[in-house]
């Protein structure tokens, strides 16, 4: 398989396609997908240090690129929280590697979901999409055996979209699958 396939895809039939739909005069105007951003939430890091390094190696391990912890800002007593305790793991994938994962998600990993029927069609008012995973496994690169904990994520994709429109457009085409999605 080819590793730039999406990029020349879209380069090729999609960006010609959104052009015509919603008539740009220029092909400057079609929106890109800019990054997309993996983020985990590890509230249980706070008791135990090890949760973080394990996220941040699967984390690594799905997407081909180094994850980084992320810290808290500021002090919480309910939540036993002090200033600069990890609390996450995140990864923002740009170019090559974004194209790669994003072919990743979508032709082995999604339909690797349990009962999957599609993803929800909520944008953020701005053309961005974030979608939300409650197991890591069903990352083919995550090995089943050797996890002691599930962990959720979410993955936002930034598109360069103006409107959520645009925004479904672009990801519908890159091959997202939406349920009950307008023009199926």
């Amino acid at each position: 398989m080819d590793t730039a396939q999406l990029k020349k895809v879209y380069k090729e039939t999609i960006a010609p396609e959104l052009q015509k739909q919603f008539n740009y005069s220029s092909a400057m105007q079609v929106p890109v997908l800019k990054k997309i951003v993996i983020n985990q939430g590890l509230g249980d890091a706070t008791q135990d240090k090890k949760i973080v390094d394990v996220a941040v190696n699967e984390i690594t391990a799905i997407t081909g690129q180094k994850a980084v912890a992320t810290y808290s800002k500021k002090d919480i007593a309910n939540f036993k929280l002090r200033k600069k305790m990890p609390i996450g793991v995140m990864v923002t994938l740009r170019g090559q590697r974004m194209y790669e994962f994003l072919e990743r998600l979508i032709r082995v990993s999604l339909p690797r979901i349990r009962d999957f029927k599609g993803i929800t069609t909520k944008f953020d008012g701005r053309g961005n999409y974030t979608l939300g995973i409650t197991e890591q496994i069903i990352f083919p690169e995550i090995n089943i055996d050797e996890i002691d904990r599930i962990q959720g994520m979410n993955i936002t994709f930034v598109t360069s979209a103006a409107t959520d429109e645009e925004g479904f457009a672009l990801l519908k085409a890159f091959g997202l699958p939406f349920k009950n999605a307008k023009n199926d």
